[in-house]
């Protein structure tokens, strides 16, 4: 090169790297989550039957005064959730078909999933850096489980928005110098965690049980702002209790209280994998590891994250080390004796996303601080980079499957019986009747629904229909067994069915009354079976 056109080069303007603006990061990874759960989210999951039920709740909510159902006044959960769905009721109206307002509701959580994910990015960047931050909100965003509960009407995604809020203002105060008025920030993020409180009284495990923690072993945030957080907690939901008290509720409030914390830790056993008759926790995973594989590698890598946390001095790392370590101890202890149930895994989950987005961050840090030529470093370092790649791949691949097929059958059947079975008729549901299973929630709006079995209780009703999901029945999960079902349905004509993700075989049959019986006026022709596979379960 000549010397002219070595000064031309030394002459020539230095490129400069740009970073993307946080809050434009922050609003394309709450775009991109949105997106994701948005796309049919519909008719891609089945009814649940909590989401019936927290729809009525909600709609109730909307009428003021406390939630209730058909049942009475609810208090197994607070109402923070159900005050929120009130909300957005009144902001885009309650649909007055049932499933209608259970995927508008659905919307709500879309949301609040979506804004999930950008406290995900907040709380891994505060805590190592931003591009692990995106990394640990991709996963987020991408997740096939996350997804799915996401997209339910359900209370965990609400609460675990308003615990990694408390969080991300908590860990301000974890390092020095301390940014002004931390008073005021402690007392914050307390009444963030009371939120969480207010909307599924579980979360006080994954605040108010670290808080106690840190306290003990005096780590996390000053003493003094810690008491600050640990002490607003407790406001709202004391409030509310308050205005039960005051009410004159505080009876059904305690006996409904007293029957959760039972549930919780397992003394009644009435829904969950450690419930009588129903399948094991290890045939459950194995059914769906085809859809949640990414999803159980990532909690299977999280105990490596959570020791990388807690043996490092950082306080900001040793609370979200806490914070998953309790989500653990929950998780495990409703594996050995509480009620598990599927919806549990959430809250550990996202906790786990969090420790690891930090301890991705540790990694990094140490591989520069030490010699890159170093063969182990650099082999763990392709590990890394080549499990979050396969994680991401798999999950990607999971939500196509499930987006571009349809898991609807309720909202199906519900459109079939509108045109053939005349409002207000009898039907059985072998799931559960007037005991709440969800083919009951589904259809007690326009129908009788109930668990008439024997012939004597059929003719008594004028019980001509009979509801069966079957994967439920076949699990062990309705009330009534699978032999009782069978005999029921041989007895009668299959005159709808629907092969599903969620419930496998739902089927309507058309039964014959028992002899002698006197007829009810007579429902209009069932018509022909609408069918995707043909007869059977």
């Amino acid at each position: 090169m000549t010397v002219a056109a070595a000064a031309r080069v030394r002459t020539l303007p230095r490129q400069t790297s740009r970073r993307v603006p946080t809050p434009v990061l922050a609003g394309g990874v709450f775009l991109l989550a949105l997106a994701l759960r948005l796309v049919n989210v519909g008719r891609s999951a089945d009814l649940f039957v909590d989401e019936l039920i927290y729809r009525q709740l909600g709609v109730s909510a909307a009428q003021g005064g406390f939630p209730r159902t058909s049942e009475g006044l609810f208090f197994l959960h607070p109402p923070g959730y159900f005050y929120v769905e009130a909300g957005w009721g009144k902001l885009v109206g309650f649909g007055p078909d049932l499933v209608t307002g259970v995927y508008q509701a659905r919307l709500v959580n879309v949301l609040l999933g979506a804004a999930t994910a950008v406290l995900v990015l907040l709380l891994v960047t505060m805590a190592g850096s931003r591009t692990t931050g995106v990394v640990a909100a991709l996963l987020f965003a991408l997740d096939p489980y996350i997804i799915r509960q996401n997209d339910r009407v359900m209370l965990d995604t609400q609460a675990m928005l308003f615990v990694l809020a408390g969080y991300l203002v908590l860990l301000t105060l974890s390092r020095e110098p301390l940014p002004g008025r931390p008073r005021l920030r402690a007392a914050a993020a307390g009444l963030l965690f009371g939120l969480a409180l207010l909307t599924k009284d579980h979360a006080a495990l994954i605040t108010l049980l670290p808080l106690l923690i840190a306290l003990s072993l005096g780590w996390g945030a000053p003493r003094r702002l810690m008491l600050t957080t640990l002490g607003t907690s407790v406001l709202p939901y004391g409030l509310y209790v308050g205005l039960v008290a005051l009410c004159g509720h505080i009876v059904p409030f305690w006996h409904a209280k007293y029957h959760g914390a039972a549930r919780l830790i397992g003394v009644v056993q009435e829904s969950g994998f450690n419930a009588p008759g129903t399948p094991s926790l290890s045939s459950r995973l194995a059914d769906q590891a085809t859809t949640y594989a990414s999803t159980y590698a990532l909690l299977l890598v999280g105990p490596i994250a959570l020791v990388v946390l807690l043996r490092r001095k950082d306080p900001v790392l040793r609370m979200l080390g806490l914070f998953h370590l309790c989500a653990g101890l929950t998780l495990l202890f409703a594996l050995a004796h509480g009620t598990l149930e599927e919806q549990a895994l959430y809250l550990l989950i996202v906790p786990t996303l969090v420790t690891l987005g930090a301890a991705l961050s540790v990694g990094m840090q140490w591989y520069r601080q030490r010699d890159g030529r170093a063969v182990r470093r650099r082999v763990l370092l392709v590990a890394t980079a080549g499990f979050v790649t396969a994680a991401l791949a798999f999950s990607g691949t999971s939500y196509a499957k499930v987006r571009t097929g349809r898991d609807d059958g309720y909202a199906q059947l519900r459109d079939y019986m509108d045109k053939h079975v005349p409002a207000g008729s009898a039907v059985i549901a072998a799931d559960g009747g007037a005991s709440g299973g969800v083919s009951s929630w589904a259809l007690r709006d326009k129908y009788k629904v109930g668990d008439w079995v024997t012939r004597e209780d059929r003719s008594r009703a004028h019980a001509r229909y009979l509801v069966v999901p079957w994967k439920v029945i076949d699990q062990g999960y309705g009330r009534m067994d699978a032999g009782t079902a069978q005999r029921l349905a041989g007895e009668g004509r299959l005159v709808f069915s629907f092969p599903g993700r969620s419930y496998g075989t739902l089927a309507l049959y058309k039964l014959p009354l028992p002899p002698g019986t006197e007829r009810a006026p007579a429902p209009s022709a069932a018509g022909d079976v609408r069918t995707g596979t043909g007869h059977g379960r």
